[in-house]
């Protein structure tokens, strides 16, 4: 994997991700049904020190998450494009997919959150899907 590259749609803040994200995936939780709008998130779980804002400087909204560990949820504070939740206790930041330049290089390998689904979210046939986060 070459470098990834990120950012929002007014091009306010941009991010780059210099290494292979550990895990993708969709979530189904109900904070990312509010960041998206009633959708899921698609996510790509990137190491922090792999991940880097080159421009502009985000605004982000913390909360509770599922883990009860508080969460960022991080935007431009111009266009409003949601670009990556912080789970402060974990290793790794969940970009949006969706804010990637090519959204097309990742595809998920998991549904997570999805006790919190509302019964009209689509799951993929033949990934695996988990009540909450993933074991370990």
């Amino acid at each position: 994997m070459s470098e990834l590259q990120g950012g929002c749609a007014c091009g306010s803040v941009r991010y780059k991700i210099t290494q292979p994200p550990m895990a993708v995936g969709v979530c189904h939780c109900r904070q990312c049904q509010y960041s998206s709008g009633g959708g899921p998130n698609y996510v790509a779980l990137a190491p922090r020190a792999a991940f880097e804002l080159t421009k502009g400087y985000p605004k982000g909204f913390k909360s509770a998450g599922g883990s009860g560990s508080d969460v960022e949820r991080v935007f431009c504070p111009e266009c409003g494009t949601p670009l990556y939740s912080d789970p402060t206790s974990m290793p790794f930041l969940a970009v949006k997919v969706g804010s990637l330049d090519d959204p097309s290089a990742l595809s998920p390998a998991m549904h997570i959150w999805t006790a919190e689904a509302p019964p009209w979210h689509q799951m993929t046939p033949g990934l695996p899907a988990f009540a909450q986060g993933p074991p370990g």
